[in-house]
């Protein structure tokens, strides 16, 4: 399979893409070299071959998400360049 100047023109308009003569001709040299690569991939038998749904088969192995309070509402504004009891203190950024 391969495409010609003005698919490739299409493209690039859909994608918004710009390119000069030199580049354009490259880049209808690699689109044509990934369309043949995927008519390659046609040509194979996959009758007996399962869809692949997942890469493996392992289960997910991540620790169970429990919330837990690890620093005090003390200890998180210790370190605070300016606070106000409760608050950090931050410029205004709304008039």
């Amino acid at each position: 399979m391969s495409t010609d100047l003005s698919t490739l023109r299409k493209l690039a308009h859909l994608s918004r893409l710009e390119f000069d003569a030199t580049k354009e001709q490259q880049m209808l040299g690699d689109l044509n070299k990934i369309l043949d690569w995927v008519a390659q991939l046609s040509e194979l038998d996959t009758t007996n071959v399962e869809p692949l749904v997942h890469l493996s088969h392992e289960i997910n192995v991540l620790r169970p998400d429990v919330a837990r309070n690890s620093v005090s509402h003390q200890e998180g504004l210790r370190n605070a360049p300016r606070k106000d009891s409760d608050y950090f203190r931050v410029p205004k950024v709304l008039e």
